[in-house]
């Protein structure tokens, strides 16, 4: 559909995007609003950015990861996550809009690409995936697999199911039944209600097969990297004093009854819902859904062996998004084989 050299364009646009981004990762799990202040700022110096400190991917480099106005360094996970979505971008564009010709599939991708970038790095940071990111992936699932029906797709249905919905259900039964399961047979928290609704959201996007492929794909980088993070938090906890967690028997766990309602409002989407209609969502879930603490670093330091899992949820997604034809043909052939042929 387009030029080889285009790719460069969605390797910017990614990169604007990305840019967004950096304040979505910022205020959300701060409890700042997006849209004030309407400007930028300096998160060390409070200072309004202008046009030249806003430039995705250049600015940072140029400046040399240090704030124009008061010298003090900015994170160097600015940059990264403008080149990170800049390249899921150009990587989507190149599949779907020069190698392909499937525009929807590019856009749909390409932002819940970014949704899942912003997630994997609130997740990291705060352990919280702010509702309204998984409620945009979710939205752009039935978006995509609505377009699939109205231009009659094959594989827009799932039996007597749009495929976009049945995807949905199916990331929201595994991940809440294991946080069902665990609860029941560990007697603690198993899964993060935010985890259920991430998957919820991928299963939109990535449909049935595709969800439980990325799932079973965060489960194996779950099991690499995860041993990695706790070995890293271990010497860095040695190195520092004696880290005690927090008193462990003032932990009560969420109650089944909770939990069974909480997993109902998820099937319905009360909490998509929830976002127009806060009161809503209190009456449903008790809680505000924009009430956000205010966390800072400083203030919460996780267990050792304290993981979130939504960032693997992410990651398992992505793998997909981009390797998608090479994983079915792999999993097509080993079942082939596997099975004599059948």
């Amino acid at each position: 559909m387009f030029p080889e050299w285009t790719w460069v364009v969605g390797l910017m646009i990614g990169a604007a995007i990305g840019s967004f981004l950096n304040v979505v990762i910022y205020r959300m799990p701060r409890g700042l609003s997006l849209g004030e202040p309407k400007h930028s700022f300096c998160p060390n110096c409070r200072t309004q950015l202008r046009t030249a400190d806003l430039v995705p991917l250049f600015s940072w480099l140029l400046q040399k990861g240090r704030c124009r106005h008061c010298q003090n360094p900015i994170a160097a996970r600015y940059f990264i996550v403008e080149l990170i979505t800049g390249g899921l971008f150009a990587v989507f564009w190149w599949q779907h809009l020069i190698a392909g010709q499937d525009p929807v599939k590019c856009v749909v991708y390409s932002l819940t690409a970014a949704a899942l970038v912003a997630a994997i790095f609130t997740d990291l940071q705060f352990f919280i995936i702010p509702d309204q990111i998984n409620a945009s992936m979710l939205i752009f699932g039935l978006a995509g697999g609505t377009y699939a029906l109205l231009t009659g797709q094959e594989g827009a249905w799932m039996g007597p199911l749009p495929a976009a919905v049945a995807g949905a259900l199916v990331g929201t039964g595994v991940l809440w039944g294991i946080a069902f399961l665990g609860r029941l047979a560990f007697g603690k928290d198993a899964m993060g209600h935010g985890d259920i609704k991430m998957a919820r959201g991928i299963g939109a996007v990535l449909l049935p097969v595709g969800a439980l492929v990325s799932f079973g794909l965060a489960v194996f980088l779950g099991a690499v990297l995860g041993v990695l993070q706790i070995l890293v938090r271990k010497k860095a906890a040695a190195t520092a004093a004696a880290e005690e967690e927090p008193a462990e028997e003032d932990y009560e766990p969420e109650s089944i009854g909770s939990l069974l309602k909480c997993g109902l409002g998820y099937v319905l989407c009360f909490d998509v819902i929830g976002l127009f209609l806060p009161k809503f969502y209190e009456w449903w879930f008790g809680e505000n859904p924009f009430a956000y603490e205010s966390v800072e670093e400083e203030d919460w330091e996780p267990g050792v062996t304290t993981i979130p899992f939504g960032p693997y949820l992410a990651l398992g997604a992505l793998a997909l998004m981009i390797f998608q034809g090479p994983i079915f043909e792999w999993l097509q052939a080993y079942w082939s084989q596997a099975t004599g042929g059948l």
